[in-house]
């Protein structure tokens, strides 16, 4: 029986095609390829996980193979072992020694709001 705290989990020999929503933590630990999209909550990419998709979580932590983007409105961590190929946008990054990583990092105080162009001094307008 699932404990009441533990993340959904997506087993290794899964494979999903598509969209993965939710509002609960997960831990994918299969392929999937499409988009993974979990708002406000933490996504883990298992060791045996094979990733061909961008990822949209509160916080990402990154243990086996990610061919995509992830946009992080908290913390991203890659730890020893995973491979990632593609951009972060995240508040804070964490990068173990032997993480492999191929892309370009944003670390950005305001994720969820997109760059306004020609930016100026700030007035606030209602």
């Amino acid at each position: 029986m699932a404990q009441e705290n533990s993340p959904a989990r997506i087993g290794k020999t899964i494979i999903i095609n598509g969209e993965v929503k939710g509002s609960e933590d997960l831990l994918l630990d299969g392929r999937v390829e499409g988009t993974v999209n979990l708002g406000e909550n933490r996504l883990t990419i298992g060791p045996n996980a094979n990733i061909a998709a961008d990822l949209t979580a509160k916080d990402v932590l990154v243990q086996g193979r990610v061919r995509g983007n992830i946009i992080a409105s908290g913390r991203v961590e890659l730890r020893s072992g995973c491979n990632l190929e593609g951009d972060i946008r995240a508040l804070r990054l964490a990068i173990e020694d032997n993480a492999v990583f191929h892309g370009k990092v944003d670390l950005t105080q305001a994720v969820s709001a997109p760059p306004q162009a020609g930016s100026g001094s700030s007035s606030s307008g209602s």
